[in-house]
């Protein structure tokens, strides 16, 4: 007898926010104005609202792909790099700056928080996204009312699996035939602008009026009011009472659950009392502040080419890259490598071996040895890492990093690369600087001798 097969991935489809926090010590008052003074700590990073519960679905140990728009700012590149590392990530464009949520902590109670970033989802059909919907298991809509939910929309018209819908009131009408819809109670009241007469009543109406096969309504640490199509209304309490502590994320971690539950199998009570345990459970534990996410940031300066150019590429960015051999460093060079690593979020100098510019330049080169060249560029700060290739041409240095551009001074302009191919095969862009004149290792050896 063979085991059936695994189901496919939970798709969640929504909107992803940048949360940070920082952590401090609050024990005076400002002398100019009766606020508490915050000794601020390290800040903290993680993904919030889609991207929150996508990330806890995928550390529950399931197969995750986010569906969701991603800025080109710094704040976008931050959150991807914290995404991309756990789940896979479909990334759709964004107009506007990444919404960020930064929370001012001390001793676990939030004291303010400020919010940045207007960015809205751009609307742009996806084939990658269309495919791995056509793969799922289950669907999670995450809607925080920033666009991404109305490309759900389109793309669930015919999915037969079970979609959790988490709505907004500014944001999207869910689609009929959901297998479940989460909203708090506070957004259940918005949801029914003619009158609102406590959970239970709005689980029922909310199941006829957006045509949802059950409606769970959540009430914090009270659990939810669950409705079914044709069927009764349940009380779904928690089975920990965690009051007082920080609630940020149970919604998040209740969506992902259930759409875990349905996912595997599960009916929908069933589905929503696993969910109500788990939200509770996570916000016994402390809720989103204890999410503890790795965050690689290209300032680390990872010590290999490689890490470099993974990591750029993980966080969105722009690598550059260029060549050379540069022996007898000089001012010319600083220039190309300053200027070339304006283009972009990291740059990486392939260098050429003591054999190779030997072959290039002759056996009475290089000057300097290639553990001194190495040593002296990776000094400079506008160098982010250094790649050594043995080659008389670069190529196969620029196939293992496969930079978003490649840099050359200014006497290479009109003629042809050696590494043109692999550069056309990549899609790289090739970039020409200008070269400061008179600057050049040949005319420092010569002044010398």
């Amino acid at each position: 007898m063979t085991a059936p097969p695994a189901p496919g991935p939970l798709v969640v489809i929504g909107d992803t926010l940048l949360d940070v926090d920082v952590e401090g010590d609050a024990e005076r008052l400002c002398p100019d104005a009766p606020v508490p003074v915050v000794d601020a700590g390290p800040e903290r990073a993680r993904p919030g609202g889609a991207g929150l519960a996508a990330l806890l679905a995928a550390r529950d140990g399931a197969d995750v792909v986010l569906i969701t728009a991603i800025g080109d700012d710094p704040d976008g590149r931050r959150l991807y790099g914290l995404l991309s590392q756990e789940l896979d990530l479909v990334r759709l464009p964004l107009r506007g700056g990444t919404v960020r949520k930064t929370r001012i902590r001390s001793r676990g109670q939030t004291l303010v928080r400020l919010d940045a970033g207007d960015g809205i989802a751009r609307y742009a059909p996806s084939q990658e996204a269309a495919e791995a919907i056509g793969r799922a298991g289950a669907v999670l809509v995450s809607d925080y009312g920033r666009g991404v939910a109305r490309m759900a929309r389109d793309l669930l018209g015919e999915v037969d699996v079970p979609v959790v819908w988490d709505p907004h009131p500014r944001g999207e009408r869910p689609i009929p035939g959901c297998a479940l819809l989460t909203p708090s109670e506070a957004e259940a009241r918005l949801l029914c602008p003619s009158g609102y007469h406590g959970p239970d009543q709005a689980a029922r109406r909310l199941v006829r009026e957006l045509r949802a096969r059950a409606v769970a309504v959540t009430t914090g640490r009270r659990g939810a009011a669950l409705a079914v199509e044709g069927g009764p209304l349940t009380r779904v309490p928690p089975p920990v009472q965690a009051g007082g502590q920080d609630a940020c994320g149970a919604g998040d971690r209740l969506d992902g659950a259930a759409a875990l539950a349905l996912r595997a199998g599960a009916d929908v009570q069933d589905a929503v009392t696993i969910a109500v345990g788990e939200a509770s459970r996570f916000v016994e534990r402390g809720g989103a502040a204890t999410v503890q996410v790795r965050e690689q940031r290209l300032g680390d300066r990872p010590r290999t080419a490689i890490e470099v150019a993974s990591l750029t590429r993980a966080n969105g960015g722009r690598l550059i890259a260029t060549g050379g051999c540069f022996d007898l460093l000089h001012a010319g060079h600083v220039s190309l490598l300053r200027r070339a690593r304006a283009l972009g979020d990291a740059l990486v100098v392939c260098v050429n071996s003591d054999g190779s510019v030997r072959r290039l330049k002759g056996s009475s080169r290089p000057i300097v040895n290639l553990r001194d060249r190495v040593e002296v560029l990776r000094a400079l700060s506008c160098v982010d890492a250094v790649l050594v290739f043995e080659e008389d041409t670069p190529a196969g240095a620029i196939e293992a990093l496969r930079p978003d551009v490649w840099v050359k001074g200014g006497d290479y302009e009109g003629e042809v690369l050696p590494e043109s191919g692999v550069l056309g095969r990549l899609g790289a862009e090739i970039v020409v600087l200008s070269m400061l004149p008179g600057r050049s290792t040949t005319n420092l050896i010569r002044e010398i001798q």
